[in-house]
């Protein structure tokens, strides 16, 4: 019997260690040339492979290259934001499984978060449909560590490092102006899920330190209240730090960066979160007239790897 060949893609935002679970996929495969044939990479995601970009991945083992990709940031293999249709029904569909099967494709793994998962679960259903035997596999990466049935997500625990250490950094150069009160307002990834804002705690020392207020998406938030919580917290500590996630919301579905101003969407629908240290930067300028300044981690939460 002909041996099945593998392919393995990489989707969505990087991480610092998403490539280490590229090369668990490729060195067990390379490792099974008794049962599995050729490795293949799939270069930008499924989107790519559509115009079949792909690589063959045994030449990285031969020339020691893939140990190097274990320890490297970003994604190696490239990625993409593609969305692939809700209807199974659509072209799209049969034009992938050719493909596969001019491949010889039997096992299909996929290197990513809800997206890349939503994309592993369309493809799985379309086989059911076609009696197709190709195994589609998930590997969960993100650094929201969200992901349904998982205890941890590998991305997440690199990124909540960086959170808490830069967030301790952030606490002391707010300390030394401790004559004069002032907030600084940390925006830090995480659209429904805290636990990277939550990770900001580690960055105590001592009871009442630093970040005193931190806010999580999956509490309402109520910008009254938090106005108050920060009046109240500068009488003990005159140098503030507040930790928010980028997806704090009334609880209706409205979330406060949407209160400054119209947000867009990606390509999955999702919209696009950003404002929302500014808007309560704004916030507590014009209701308490202290200094206040906001910062947001952005990418450097996802992507650092110190």
């Amino acid at each position: 019997m002909q041996k099945k060949n593998v392919i393995v893609g990489q989707s969505g935002g990087p991480t610092a260690v998403i490539n280490a679970s590229l090369y668990g996929v490729v060195y067990e495969a390379l490792n099974r040339e008794d049962t599995l044939g050729t490795v293949y990479g799939m270069i930008n995601g499924i989107e790519g492979f559509l115009h079949d970009q792909i690589m063959d991945m045994k030449p990285l083992e031969q020339s020691g290259e893939l140990e190097l990709i274990k320890t490297t940031p970003g994604s190696y293999l490239g990625s993409c934001r593609y969305k692939l249709p809700e209807d199974l029904n659509d072209p799209v569909y049969p034009e992938l499984f050719e493909k596969f099967a001019v491949k010889n494709i039997g096992y299909f793994f996929y290197i990513g978060g809800n997206d890349s998962m939503d994309t592993v679960s369309k493809l799985s259903r379309y086989a059911e449909t076609i009696e197709s035997d190709i195994r589609f596999i998930g590997i969960p990466k993100t650094i929201d560590n969200d992901l349904m049935l998982t205890d941890h997500t590998p991305g997440f625990g690199s990124a909540a490092k960086y959170v808490a250490s830069t967030v301790r950094e952030i606490a002391v150069d707010a300390s030394v102006y401790d004559n004069k009160k002032s907030v600084t307002i940390v925006e830090i990834m995480g659209r429904h899920a805290g636990w990277l804002t939550a990770a900001s705690v580690l960055a105590r020392k001592f009871d009442g330190d630093n970040p005193v207020l931190i806010y999580l998406p999956e509490v309402a938030f109520d910008p009254d209240a938090f106005i108050e919580k920060v009046k109240a917290s500068l009488e003990h500590t005159p140098n503030l730090v507040v930790c928010i996630s980028e997806g704090i919301n009334d609880g209706n579905g409205t979330f406060v960066c949407e209160l400054a101003s119209d947000v867009g969407v990606d390509t999955f629908g999702h919209k696009m979160l950003t404002g929302s240290g500014k808007y309560l930067e704004n916030l507590v300028k014009d209701r308490i007239g202290v200094k206040v300044r906001s910062i947001e981690l952005n990418v450097c939460q996802r992507c650092s790897s110190s």
